[in-house]
């Protein structure tokens, strides 16, 4: 019988779910789903997750369970990682007992570093043959893991406290940003970053992964419609990384949700996003290559180890 595993990762944006299958000596994915949940929305300002938030999570999370026993997947083959969000909020007793009745085990909160480990992981896993060494960012909703490292192992490792959604909820209130706020927002990020002890200048391939990321890439590649094909590998050049932020910061979030490849749940927070990435951009040479692999698949590997 084939082996199935599981990893379900909830952030301050989403949560998602991959499932795998090994054959031949590999993983062949099997499903790969989101949910836009915004389980962080307001913590960073009250400390609690909010009812809402918490019930569009759980519902989430009851979908991919009834999937996973619908596959068949062992309880032992199944990992819950927690991020940015759960570790933040007071009430989390509530998300986790949520959680374990859904998924069947428990979820586990993180360090930001294993985060950004598990990050590094499974980019590099999708991207073989880069030059070295390689930058992994993953913009999430809550915090920023940046990890540098060569032929697949990270030498630094470092979670920022600075995401997309905190960065829009913090200093980007107005419907489109006003300039001052935009200010204020890279003012902070810059100095988390020239604080965050990466060698940007020694980075020879910068790779994105997670929800950021990919949109930016679909966003420059004027998709119709999102196509994983199209992302994973996709380069961002600085010049267009720039002009599009620039864009997004202009426009106010129902033209942004009105954009082909944006869901709704991620247009208000884009921007912020693209902002980070630039920030980051502006420390590093090489261009931005796109990952579709990312946590998900990290954790996937820690399973079959």
């Amino acid at each position: 019988m084939a082996e199935l595993f599981a990893a379900v990762d909830c952030g301050t944006n989403s949560v998602r779910l991959l499932v795998s299958r090994r054959e031949d000596g590999g993983l062949v994915e099997l499903d790969r789903r989101l949910h836009l949940t915004r389980l962080g929305q307001g913590v960073d300002a009250t400390g609690r997750f909010r009812p809402d938030a918490l019930a569009r999570t759980l519902d989430a999370m009851a979908d991919f369970g009834a999937e996973l026993d619908r596959l068949g997947v062992p309880a032992a083959h199944r990992r819950v990682v927690a991020t940015s969000a759960a570790r933040d909020a007071a009430n989390s007793d509530e998300f986790f007992s949520g959680a374990r009745l859904r998924l069947g085990v428990d979820a586990e909160v993180i360090p930001g570093e294993e985060e950004a480990r598990l990050s590094f992981a499974g980019a590099t896993s999708g991207l073989p043959g880069t030059a070295q060494p390689v930058l992994v960012m993953d913009i999430g909703g809550g915090s920023t893991e940046l990890v540098l490292g060569s032929d697949g192992v990270p030498a630094h490792a470092v979670s920022l406290d600075v995401g997309a959604v905190r960065v829009r909820e913090r200093f980007l209130p107005s419907d489109p940003p006003a300039p001052a706020e935009i200010g204020a927002a890279r003012a902070h990020v810059d100095e988390l970053l020239d604080g965050s002890g990466i060698a940007f200048d020694r980075v020879a391939t910068w790779v994105g992964v997670g929800g950021t990321a990919t949109s930016l890439s679909a966003l420059a590649l004027h998709l119709p419609a999102y196509d994983r094909a199209r992302v994973h590998g996709s380069v961002l050049a600085h010049r267009d990384l720039d002009s599009l932020t620039a864009e997004l910061l202009a426009m106010p979030v129902a033209e942004v949700a009105a954009l082909p490849t944006m869901v709704p749940g991620r247009a208000d927070v884009i921007c912020a996003g693209a902002l980070i990435c630039a920030a980051v951009g502006d420390r590093v040479a090489a261009d931005l290559v796109v990952s579709e692999a990312d946590i998900l698949d990290g954790i996937v590997l820690t399973l079959t180890a």
